[in-house]
């Protein structure tokens, strides 16, 4: 995997509750009370590598710490997370490998250690009397190296014995090999690098050559190719960004690999013969670079494990139920409690940025035509100009402290609610269908009404309070004349209205907000911003006449006005009197109140989820740091070098791709290393 991505995987700390939960199920061992992984524990058990040979399992296993020491306690777990979340791992973990005594360099003695056991040795023995010897340890061979000159060194290696390899085939010193020589070479030293297409290509490949021979330059550009196959994905991604499509020709890739200019043009050559098919169509697809991904690596990332720890990503990897069971019952209440909170000042907030216009709004859904004189109101600026002018500016926000005091329960409910199924109806892998999330969105919704219905008649009632003279309501008043049953006056029109506005806006806010994340997948409050206004438009208006019928219902009805028994009535009298379009007025004023409302309320929830942030264990916004800190890349890439499985969380949703890449970028390719098929 590229530096690149190693960088988007964890920002901040993963919860230690989690992982310590995830320490315990594996380590078997106990030390004067204390639980201990052994290297068979963390290597075969937690990872699944499936390594049979003992000494390799130990020298894998003491690359977690530089104790050295056969057990691996919950601390050094921990930190090996961290490590394995840092940009450098495959160097970090290469470099533990070697230092076989922890001391921190590398002795000549060590690097021949560890040499002697690699595959590629069987095949063609490391010569450790030659040059590159030397360059590194010393004509005396008694230099010790040190981390950044190893990882210098490391990267050099793979070219050593590339080369090495290569003349062990090279008996005439021609600098060219046969064909059939090239394929077993390839298939003995760099099998860990070769998926089954590959294998089951390679003899056409070399093929389609103009020659029966191949040189060291095509062999080295081969090998690296399939050692970097993360990288030429990566300039893939960027070829499909900067050229607008999902295919690209080799031109195209060409053209974006120079930029970066980690792959030469012989690789990319090879890199479009390897992927030719029966169709093709000389374009390059993604799915065309997965298939030259070693099988156990597409695997591993595939992989689920049955009863384990989850993440807590979102989407999430993990079966919620088991979210539920490691936090408890009463994490799963102080989460509402805490959500609800938040939720209670991100409404009130919003509500406040927008009320002016959502007292325009009403004002003109309350324009009857059988109003005795002329209507009051031209449009919506007119409206806004008449209430500064007739009742002054703080006329906008005439009734805002019921608003004020009763949006807080309204938005929190709304917004804890929707959490909670988003949390509940998630799929045992996480997923969480459009159909799920429209459900989520409108039982919110539906729920909300409760403090919705009593909020509105009492605003409603104050906000057109000012059309009459010397009228003068305050909210005790109306909430003493409404009575508790008259509170929920058109309360099924607030049903009709608050549900679909629901269902539809949060799963549009879900979808909108990686679309305007940056290229980390991080929302920032901008574009939060835009992602809850731009869903708030289709959702406002598409409410907009039970938002009418709902405010018909709730105003009372002065002399010369029509009166309406219920929705039904009401809809009828509008249609016969009004006409269709009575049924969108005050759409634009919906839309302009409703979207901005919406999008300072998420922006404000969300914010302060993070700058309140509190781990109980459940979700966290997508986009967000902490959602980024427990993802090292995003599911919906389908990246393979990501495991699936629950228990790998943070960094350790790397751990199985760092270790075989020691194998496949430096080509120290240790045997029984392989994933069980």
């Amino acid at each position: 995997m590229s530096s690149n991505q190693s960088q988007k995987t964890v920002a901040e700390k993963t919860d230690q509750n989690l992982l310590k939960a995830i320490f315990d199920k594996y380590a078997k061992k106990r030390n004067q009370g204390e639980k201990l992984m052994s290297y068979e524990d963390f290597i075969n058990d937690y990872l699944g590598l499936g390594v049979t040979d003992e000494n390799i399992v130990r020298l894998l296993g003491s690359c977690v710490h530089n104790s050295k020491n056969g057990s691996i306690s919950f601390n050094e777990f921990c930190a090996m997370e961290l490590l394995l979340s840092s940009a450098d791992a495959y160097y970090k973990l290469a470099f533990r490998l070697f230092d076989t005594n922890g001391d921190g360099v590398i002795t000549f003695d060590q690097f021949k250690y560890i040499l002697l056991r690699t595959v590629a040795n069987h095949v063609a023995p490391f010569n450790f009397e030659g040059e590159f010897v030397k360059r590194y340890f010393g004509e005396k061979r008694n230099r010790q190296i040190t981390y950044l000159e190893f990882c210098e060194m490391v990267k050099h290696l793979r070219h050593e014995l590339n080369m090495q390899s290569f003349r062990k085939y090279d008996n005439d010193s021609t600098g060219s090999i046969t064909t059939h020589a090239f394929t077993e070479l390839v298939l003995k030293t760099r099998e860990e690098c070769l998926s089954s297409y590959v294998k089951q290509n390679l003899r056409r490949v070399v093929g389609n050559l103009t020659s029966d021979r191949v040189n060291f330059a095509y062999y080295s550009a081969f090998i690296d190719l399939l050692s970097d196959v993360d990288i030429a994905e990566e300039i893939f991604i960027r070829a499909t960004e900067n050229f607008g499509k999902d295919t690209i020709t080799k031109e195209e890739y060409l053209q974006t690999a120079q930029l970066c200019s980690q792959i030469t043009p012989l690789e990319v050559d090879i890199l479009y013969r390897l992927c030719e098919s029966s169709n093709w169509t000389g374009s390059m697809s993604r799915s065309d670079i997965h298939k030259l991904i070693p099988d156990y690596l597409r695997d591993c990332s595939k992989r689920s494990v049955i009863d384990t720890m989850p993440t807590k990503q979102e989407p999430q990897t993990a079966s919620q139920e088991n979210v539920k069971s490691s936090r408890g019952f009463f994490g799963g209440v102080a989460e509402s409690v805490y959500r609800f909170a938040l939720g209670s000042i991100a409404g009130a907030v919003g509500a406040t940025a927008v009320y002016p216009i959502d007292l325009v709004k009403t004002r003109l859904q309350n324009q009857r035509v059988k109003l005795v004189g002329e209507m009051m109101y031209k449009n919506s600026f007119d409206c806004l100009v008449r209430v500064v002018k007739v009742e002054g500016f703080f006329g906008l926000y005439r009734g805002l402290l019921p608003q004020f005091i009763g949006v807080a329960p309204e938005k929190a409910i709304k917004l804890t609610v929707n959490d909670l199924l988003r949390d509940k109806l998630r799929s045992k892998d996480g997923r969480l269908s459009l159909f799920g999330e429209i459900v989520s969105g409108g039982t919110a919704g539906g729920c909300q009404v409760i403090f919705t219905n009593p909020l509105e008649i009492v605003k409603i009632r104050l906000q057109v309070a000012g059309e009459v003279p010397g009228l003068r309501l305050s909210a005790v008043q109306v909430i003493r004349d409404l009575g508790l049953v008259g509170l929920y006056k058109g309360a099924r029109a607030c049903f009709l209205r608050d549900i679909p506005f629901s269902a539809i806006y949060f799963p549009s806010y879900a979808h909108l907000k990686p679309v305007f994340a940056n290229k980390d997948g991080s929302n920032g409050p901008t574009s939060l911003l835009v992602a809850a206004a731009l869903a708030g438009a289709p959702a406002a208006s598409l409410a907009t006449p039970a938002d009418v019928i709902k405010t018909r219902l709730q105003v009372q009805a002065r002399k010369g006005q029509t009166t309406y028994t219920g929705i039904i009535d009401c809809a009828r009298k509008l249609m016969k009197q009004e006409g269709f379009r009575a049924f969108w007025k005050g759409a634009p004023a919906r839309v302009f109140r409703s979207s901005p409302q919406f999008g300072v309320t998420l922006v404000t929830y969300e914010l302060l989820q993070r700058y309140l942030y509190i781990d109980f264990g459940g979700s966290v916004p997508s986009g967000s740091p902490m959602a980024l800190a427990q993802q090292s890349l995003p599911m919906s890439s389908g990246s393979p070098y990501v495991s699936r499985n629950p228990d790998h969380i943070g960094g350790m949703k790397l751990a199985v791709a760092s270790f075989t890449g020691i194998e496949t970028k430096f080509g120290i390719a240790l045997p029984k290393f392989e994933l069980p098929s």
